[in-house]
């Protein structure tokens, strides 16, 4: 067994391997059996329960999105990503997440971790943090390293910390919610929060945004990330019926406008699907989340048309692409395989609007795209029949949870999900 120690500390006293091994093992299997965990996919979600609980750094309680760099999403493509940080959005599924499956303890310091790193004015609010909630992330090219299979460039740094995109607001209040709607008592930081961030936003909430994908094109009105700013304002209003001070009726009225403006301008005409992002006519399979949020119903004559769309024009090997990567958008030549989480998404959705065959489907066709020890990466090559991307990834395994969650409660959403049955 390795150790590794800084340069100016004392020599650690060697391991007792054996020892060591045991009490980890007992560690992990003790923690394991507090999860509560949906019937029919028991050993997926306690892989993916254990993949995120790994995924966090011991001394801040940070979750990275990943452990790996620049594993490319395609051989060659150049779409190589620096993973080894925290994502706000990541970290506010993952709250919810936590809490819904009894592990209170480890909810409570992701949470801490989640105010201290978006402490201060809204406005300096970023969507991607260090393990400690470092804000600078500057990225750079290592050009001494070939890269996987000759994938350059290998990146160190994430110029996405750079990035506006504005459904991170949303995701927030969501988590928020969900810790309050848990017994998870707000304190002076969480109050304080939930009062500025809306105030920031009724400024500030036409503002074009990256989405969520992190485009390198120019920014845009995306349908989703408006969508995630009206849940914001949407919580905001439940937290002040809730007992926090805050002006609920003006914040109602830019909800009622959000909705307004993105049921005129977020649907395509022609074939009554939401649409990407205002003035386009394309497709994204984050639209599904669209009714994981409350926005509308699952079966919403605009809900199905939408996955009529991305049946259609998202799955060409039988999992869900995230969009068309050819499209002038994103700014990164090359194009990328199948996006796991979003594959999850459609299961949800169909188990939402009766169609079980389908969902379980879908369901076994991704798990199986797992590794020999139950880990999924970001993408998925089909003709290859292999993972592609950094790995293991959080938010892959937060949407295995997710749907593996809605298969066992399909009128349950991210919206209105209460704690599972004998959930602590």
């Amino acid at each position: 067994m390795l150790s590794w120690f800084a340069s100016h500390e004392q020599v650690p006293a060697p391991i007792e391997v054996d020892a060591e091994l045991d009490e980890v093992r007992t560690d992990w299997q003790r923690w394991i059996r507090q999860a509560s965990v949906p019937a029919g996919h028991e050993r997926e979600v306690r892989r993916s329960l254990a993949t995120l609980r790994a995924l966090t750094f011991r001394d801040t309680g940070g979750i990275v999105a990943a452990a790996t760099t620049s594993l490319p999403e395609r051989i060659g493509a150049g779409r190589n990503w620096d993973y080894r940080y925290v994502w706000l959005r990541d970290a506010s599924l993952t709250l919810g997440t936590l809490l819904h499956h009894g592990l209170t303890h480890e909810a409570i310091r992701w949470r801490a971790w989640l105010l201290r790193a978006v402490a201060g004015a809204p406005a300096d609010v970023r969507i991607v943090y260090g393990l400690a909630g470092e804000r600078d992330l500057h990225e750079r090219e290592i050009d001494s390293l070939p890269g996987y299979r000759g994938s350059g460039p290998v990146r160190i740094g994430n110029g996405a910390a750079s990035q506006y995109q504005a459904d991170v607001f949303g995701e927030l209040f969501i988590a928020l919610r969900a810790a309050r709607r848990h017994g998870l008592a707000e304190d002076g930081w969480s109050c304080n929060l939930q009062r500025a961030i809306p105030v920031y936003l009724e400024r500030s909430w036409r503002r074009p945004d990256r989405g969520m994908w992190e485009v390198r094109g120019a920014p845009r009105a995306f349908t989703c990330s408006r969508a995630m700013l009206w849940a914001a304002f949407q919580c905001g209003v439940e937290a002040v019926e809730g007992g926090l001070d805050g002006p609920a009726e003006r914040w109602a009225s830019v909800r009622d406008e959000l909705r307004a403006e993105i049921e005129r301008d977020g649907v395509d005409r022609r074939s009554g699907s939401f649409v990407q992002f205002y003035g386009g006519t394309a497709v994204d399979a984050n639209l599904l989340l669209l009714a994981d949020i409350g926005f509308v119903a699952p079966d919403d004559p605009r809900m199905i048309a939408t996955v009529r769309r991305i049946e259609t024009e998202l799955m060409p090997d039988g999992l869900v692409l995230r969009y068309d990567a050819s499209a002038e958008l994103d700014g990164i030549a090359g194009g990328e395989h199948p996006f796991l989480a979003c594959s999850f998404w459609l299961v949800e959705q169909y188990a939402r609007t009766g169609r079980r065959a389908e969902a379980e489907s879908l369901m076994r066709r991704v798990l199986a795209c797992a590794g020999d020890v139950g880990q999924l990466s970001e993408e998925y090559d089909v003709a290859a029949g292999r993972q592609t991307g950094n790995t293991p990834q959080a938010f892959t395994h937060l949407a295995l949870i997710r749907a593996a969650d809605t298969l066992a409660d399909p009128l349950a959403t991210l919206a209105d999900r209460a704690p599972r049955p004998g959930a602590g």
